[in-house]
């Protein structure tokens, strides 16, 4: 398979530092089928009108980014938007100085459809859905754009969406910008639709501010932006989505907050969007959050430390070691196996050799060693990951295509070379968080 350019450099530069590039994946897809097949059944809930949550378990680069970024091409592909954001220090789910805020802004900021898969889409799905119920309305009614009744009638299926969003928790007011925007579309009133956006990204400091540009008395903050995410889903299911795919990475973020009760109140966060999805409070809406183990489980200060929240994850007495059940809320991922990762090398390969316009020298023999020195390394059973493998792969790629004269099969068996020695031993696990408590 040809893999365009572009793509091809993305992959190669984005895995070479480490990080999981966000498009060109379906090229370099390996293992994780039975992950998948869960979380596509799950996607397939969300459309019906349900809703679901999953934690996705992983250590470090063992490809937790790496599904979630697959499962992202995969809902965009069926017709879903999908918004995902890592937390950090400044974005959280909860916060006093706007960190719960900084995620919703992130999330808004990276929705994404199949046809603006790099995100800022949200512009883009306001404008489809105006487009798409005056295509509508023309057909079912049998009318012509420059008809003299053709806009009440479009106004009138308008107001049946924004109507039925009326219920909902802060329901009026997001139907009432919604409203405002499809008037300013009207009458070409740009300025007024870029304020709606930015209301929608809640990037409106204050309610004196939104009064003031727009006529609304609320705006949106870090206690209720939850309450929107469940709107925009309702509404994207209407405006003629499948629903909304949410995904949240480096959990490890809430876990390495200092402060006990700061974490507590994430949470509770999380407990809240848990109980919505899986009790029917939410509609149309998906939940994939990614962590380490240990900020899942570790019981100072992990999402375990939270009673309600270890009462619902914690595996039952029927759980035997080796045995998996992906159909739970937490996900474990297992390695990739030697044979899955030797297919992925081999792809790898062809692609660096296709990118700088080479004939390959790693052969089906060299590519197997390779892999035997990786899973040789001390403690490979437990440790190594495919990130680490991934990165060494390309750098020896990019070794064997600068020194053209080089031993390949010399280079992999000698003493010197640096994948053919152990590498030191980290930090034990246990000190992934700081050891101090405020």
């Amino acid at each position: 398979m040809k893999v365009p350019r572009r793509i091809a450099t993305v992959l190669i530069n984005s895995l070479k530092g480490g990080v999981v590039p966000r498009i060109g994946l379906p090229y370099i897809a390996v293992g994780r089928k039975e992950e998948l097949e869960a979380l596509l059944h799950d996607i397939d809930i969300v459309a019906d009108g349900g809703a679901s949550f999953r934690f996705l378990s992983g250590r470090y680069g063992s490809g937790k980014s790496f599904l979630l970024q697959t499962i992202r091409n995969y809902a965009m592909d069926r017709n879903f938007v999908v918004a995902d954001a890592d937390l950090s220090p400044e974005r959280r789910l909860q916060g006093t100085r706007g960190q719960g805020l900084a995620t919703y802004k992130e999330l808004i900021c990276n929705l994404s459809t199949r046809t603006r898969p790099e995100g800022g889409a949200l512009g883009l799905i306001l404008d489809r859905w105006i487009s798409g119920v005056r295509s509508e309305t023309a057909a079912e009614e049998g009318l012509s754009p420059e008809s003299a009744g053709f806009d009440r009638v479009v106004e009138k299926k308008i107001y049946e969406v924004i109507h039925s969003l009326n219920e909902m928790v802060h329901g009026f007011d997001f139907a009432r910008l919604l409203s405002l925007y499809y008037r300013a579309g009207l009458t070409g009133d740009e300025e007024t639709k870029a304020k709606v956006v930015k209301w929608f990204r809640g990037e409106y400091s204050g309610r004196m501010e939104a009064r003031a540009e727009l006529g609304v008395n609320i705006v949106i903050t870090d206690d209720d932006w939850y309450d929107y995410l469940k709107l925009f889903a309702l509404f994207l299911r209407k405006a003629g989505y499948s629903g909304l795919l949410i995904l949240i990475d480096e959990l490890v973020n809430i876990c390495k907050i200092p402060n006990s009760i700061t974490r507590q109140n994430n949470y509770e966060k999380i407990l809240t969007i848990y109980n919505d999805t899986l009790q029917g409070k939410a509609r149309y809406l998906g939940v994939i959050m990614g962590g380490t183990p240990q900020c899942i489980e570790d019981p100072r200060r992990g999402l375990f430390s939270y009673e309600a929240l270890r009462s619902r994850l914690a595996e039952g007495r029927f759980h035997l070691e080796g045995m998996r059940d992906v159909l739970s809320p937490v996900i474990k991922l297992s390695p990739l196996t030697a044979e899955e990762m030797l297919v992925l090398v081999e792809k790898l390969a062809a692609i660096h050799a296709e990118l700088f316009g080479y004939e390959p020298r790693l052969r089906q023999p060299e590519l197997v060693t390779f892999i035997q020195i990786e899973f040789a390394r001390i403690g490979a059973d437990e440790k190594l990951t495919p990130r680490e493998v991934i990165r060494d792969f390309i750098e020896l790629l990019n070794i064997v295509w600068q020194n053209p004269g080089v031993d390949v099969a010399g280079l992999l068996g000698s003493e010197q070379f640096q994948y053919a020695r152990p590498e030191p031993a980290g930090p034990p696990a246990e000190k992934e968080f700081e050891e101090f408590e405020i």
